[in-house]
């Protein structure tokens, strides 16, 4: 048999292309290694989903950086609205608890998955689990795809792989070598969304709070101008949270050339040491601890004062006029140093993938191999927490499955 496509990957954007042009009549293979449907989004968001978001396109596509051009046509062809009204369509109800986030009403990723499957079964689509694909070649306008003991083959191909994050969820990177094997560039890639190591060790005293709205920037001259802001949590290694989530995109790289990531922390929601200064103003008599209390967690207090050597129990007005110097820019700059990270393993998603370069925004098609399409982490486009990257996926796998 000849299928019209093969779909090799069933996470959000291959489910995404085979729904879609089995839609449009076309026989569709999904092939999936792993035993079940979409591991990895079973886990998303904690086993949440957070499908999506609601910021306008132009706003949602400013959160992906320079690459994030690339994905406006995609939006146009399938936008958030379009993703909502399509799981209403399949009887999945949506709402944003906090106004921004999508959700399933369940809070549960089996309920996507669930209607899913019965939408890939509704169209007629054939998959096959447990199903590794070792090669993909292109002979006389039909691609064959070679698993261990059988061959299929197709008039069209969608590579839906994913990246390598999470290989415990089956992420092996197989989709960099189809793709590079069929004469397409890949471009470095790095893991993302992760938490981080630190060189220092104070940061296991301070698990128990998540500090809002910290301000993250890389101390580095050359990469000043790299920064997040978010909710932080201490971790007995070092640091996450969701800023170190969205930021670790942008430290991860920098390994190639440094050994280790000194960044700067402010902590105090934007405050500089003239706000300090008047906090302490505002409470002449307390002590320093009492007053830093306000704007910081106690443990975390304690550990700075630890490392500039004041001590907690004293009156600010007490301190020489060195050591409030060091208090004050410890407080509004807390240095910290990135010394690794657990690479792929903990990793949500990659950064780097095919290039774009290669792609045409327009159908997803490869522009070098006609009838190859590519959509959602192969693709060299990742973004933050948030929905971000589950749109991302869902669209361009819908867009791929048009055949354009």
């Amino acid at each position: 048999m000849v299928y019209d496509l093969i779909v090799v990957g069933s996470g959000a954007c291959g489910i995404m292309a085979s729904i879609n042009a089995a839609s449009n009549n076309n026989k569709v293979l999904l092939l999936e290694q792993q035993s079940k449907l979409a591991p990895k989004l079973k886990a998303t968001g904690g086993g949440r989903c957070n499908l999506t978001n609601t910021l306008p396109q132009e706003q949602f596509i400013s959160k992906f950086g320079k690459n994030g051009r690339f994905m406006v046509d995609v939006l146009d062809y399938f936008s958030n609205e379009d993703l909502i009204n399509f799981f209403k369509s399949i009887g999945v109800q949506t709402h944003q608890p906090d106004g921004f986030r999508v959700f399933p009403i369940t809070h549960n990723s089996s309920t996507i998955i669930d209607a899913l499957k019965l939408e890939l079964n509704r169209k007629s689509v054939e998959v096959k689990y447990n199903s590794l694909v070792k090669d993909i070649t292109k002979n006389d306008d039909i691609f064959t795809v070679e698993l261990e003991d059988i061959k299929y083959i197709a008039k069209n191909i969608v590579i839906a792989t994913g990246g390598l994050g999470y290989s415990n969820l089956g992420a092996s990177g197989d989709g960099y070598r189809f793709a590079s094997n069929l004469g397409h560039k890949v471009t470095n890639t790095y893991p993302a969304m992760m938490p981080l190591d630190t060189k220092e060790d104070w940061t296991q005293y301070c698990t128990a709070d998540t500090i809002p709205k910290v301000k993250i920037t890389v101390d580095i001259k050359k990469y000043k101008k790299l920064s997040a802001i978010g909710d932080l949590i201490f971790t007995k290694n070092g640091i996450r949270g969701p800023v170190v989530l969205d930021f670790a995109r942008e430290i991860t790289p920098l390994f190639d050339k440094y050994e280790q990531i000194p960044i700067i922390l402010n902590m105090v929601k934007g405050k500089t040491q003239n706000d300090i200064l008047k906090l302490f103003k505002q409470y002449p008599t307390n002590t320093i601890i009492e007053v830093l209390q306000h704007i910081l967690p106690t443990s975390v207090i304690e550990q700075l004062l630890k490392i500039v050597e004041v001590d907690k129990a004293i009156n600010f007005k007490k301190l020489q006029g060195i050591k409030k110097e060091q208090l004050l820019n410890i407080i509004t700059n807390t240095p910290l140093t990135i010394s690794g990270h657990s690479g792929f393993k903990l990793a949500m998603i990659t950064r780097g993938g095919v290039s774009l370069k290669d792609i045409d925004p327009k159908t997803m098609q490869s522009k070098k191999v006609s009838g190859v399409y590519f959509c959602g982490e192969v693709v060299d486009i990742d973004g933050p927490c948030g929905g971000y990257n589950l749109q991302w996926a869902f669209s361009s796998g819908y867009l791929a499955g048009a055949l354009k």
